[in-house]
C-alpha cells in the first residue's frame, strides 16, 4: 500500500450529519452522495449514515450507476437520482426501486409508453423537479399547470415529491435566491389550489439550510456541508462543520541542492540558497493540482513548508531548507496539526475554486482509509 492517503473521518461525518439534523428539525434530510459522496466514498459514507438514528430520509446521487452501486452494496433507504430520464433508465428505477426526477415536458409521453409496455409489480415513484431560475433542468415554474397535473394520474406512476434548486442561496440574503423562492411558493399554491399532493416538498441545499431556513418545507438537501464545508465563505456560520477529509503522505526522500539549482519541470524555481527538498508521493493524478505550483504548503512536524517547482503527475517537493525532516515523516497535504490547518479552502483560494471541486478530485488511486 502505498503511502500517501485520504483519512475520511466518519465522526466528523457524523458530527455534521446531526448538526444539520438539528438545524433543520422537523424537516427530514436527504444526504447527496452524488460524485462518490462528494470524492469521500459513497458506499462507505452511506453504509455509515445508514446505521445512524436517525439515519437519512433519503439518499441522493446524479446518475442511475451511481443508484444502482449504493442498492448492490445493501442500501434500502429511498434514493433519489437526479438525472434526465431515459427508457434504460426507467428500467433501472423499476428494478432496483429508485425515484426518478421528471424534468422536462416530454418526459410524459416517455414514462406513459413505458408504463403501456411493461406490468409493474409497483409503481414508479418520481419527484417532479421544478425550474425557478436556475435554468438547467427543471419544468418552468410558470409554464402552464394543466401539462403538469397530467402526471398525477398517469397510472403505474406515483409522485412523491416535488423540488427545486437555487443558484445562489450559498450568499446570505440575496435577492436571486429569495426571488426563486417565491416563485417555489407560487408554484405550490397552484398545486394546493387544485387538491393535488404533491409528497415530499424540498428545495433547502447546503447554501440554504445555512441561510434560508425559510427554505426547508418537508424536507433538505445536504451535500458539501455534510462533508464539512459552506459552500460560500460568506455562508452564515449557522452549523458547526468539520472537514471529513484529510490527506497524508510521508517524505519518500530528501536532496540537498545549492544556491542558483532549480527544482522539476520547466525551471519555475529555483533556491536562494542551499537548501533541502523533500519529495512526496502525490501529484496531479491524484488530485494535487497542477495549479498548486509555487503556492501551497504542506504540514511537516508541526511546521509549514512551502510546496516549490512545477506539480508533477506522480510527485511534489517541499523546500524544508535545513530543518531536522526525516526520510517517512508524515506530511499532512490537507488537514489539520496541534494548532496548524490547511484544509480544501485553503487550495481553493489558491485555485479560485470551491472545496467541492478538491475532493471530488481526490482521485480513485489514492486509497480511502476510513476511521471512526
Amino acid at each position: 500500500m502505498r503511502n500517501s492517503f485520504a483519512l475520511i473521518n466518519l465522526k466528523n461525518l457524523k458530527s455534521n450529519y446531526l448538526n444539520l439534523r438539528k438545524k433543520v428539525s422537523p424537516s427530514k434530510l436527504l444526504a447527496v452522495v452524488k460524485a462518490d459522496a462528494y470524492g469521500h466514498g459513497a458506499v462507505e459514507v452511506s453504509k455509515y449514515l445508514s446505521f445512524l438514528d436517525p439515519k437519512p430520509d433519503y439518499f441522493g446521487v446524479a446518475l442511475y450507476e451511481e443508484a444502482v452501486e449504493l442498492r448492490n452494496s445493501g442500501i434500502e433507504e429511498p434514493i433519489l437520482v437526479f438525472d434526465v430520464i431515459n427508457s434504460e433508465s426507467l428500467k433501472l428505477a423499476e428494478e432496483y426501486d429508485l425515484t426518478i426526477t421528471i424534468c422536462r415536458n416530454s418526459d410524459f409521453d416517455l414514462i406513459r409508453k413505458y408504463l403501456k409496455k411493461l406490468s409493474l409489480r409497483k409503481k414508479l415513484q418520481a419527484h417532479i423537479k421544478i425550474n425557478t431560475g436556475m435554468n438547467r433542468l427543471g419544468i418552468r415554474w410558470d409554464d402552464n399547470f394543466s401539462e403538469l397535473s397530467k402526471y398525477f394520474v398517469l397510472k403505474g406512476l406515483t409522485i412523491s415529491g416535488i423540488y427545486t434548486h437555487f443558484a445562489t442561496s450559498d450568499i446570505p440574503s440575496n435577492q436571486f435566491a429569495n426571488l426563486q423562492l417565491e416563485r417555489f411558493n407560487k408554484f405550490l399554491d397552484k398545486i394546493h389550489n387544485q387538491k393535488i399532493n404533491p409528497g415530499i416538498i424540498h428545495a433547502a441545499n447546503s447554501g440554504a439550510i445555512l441561510n434560508m431556513p425559510q427554505s426547508y418545507f418537508d424536507m433538505v438537501r445536504a451535500g458539501i456541508s455534510l462533508y464539512g464545508y459552506k459552500p460560500d465563505l460568506t455562508s452564515l456560520d449557522t452549523v458547526k462543520l468539520k472537514p471529513v477529509m484529510s490527506l497524508y503522505s510521508k517524505v519518500a526522500s530528501i536532496i540537498t541542492i545549492k544556491k542558483g539549482e532549480s527544482v522539476s519541470y520547466g525551471q519555475k524555481f529555483f533556491a536562494k540558497n542551499k537548501t533541502k527538498i523533500a519529495s512526496v508521493s502525490f501529484g496531479y493524478a491524484d488530485g494535487y493540482s497542477r495549479g498548486l505550483t509555487n503556492k501551497s504548503k504542506a504540514i511537516i512536524r508541526n511546521k509549514f513548508y512551502n510546496q516549490v517547482g512545477i506539480v508533477t503527475m506522480d510527485r511534489i517537493m517541499f523546500e524544508v531548507k535545513n530543518d531536522k525532516i526525516s526520510v517517512d515523516d508524515e506530511v499532512i497535504l490537507l488537514g489539520n496539526k496541534k494548532n496548524l490547518r490547511f484544509d480544501a479552502w485553503d487550495w481553493s483560494k489558491l485555485l479560485n475554486t470551491i472545496p467541492y471541486e478538491i475532493t471530488c478530485n481526490i482521485s480513485k488511486r489514492v486509497p480511502r482509509l476510513f476511521k471512526k
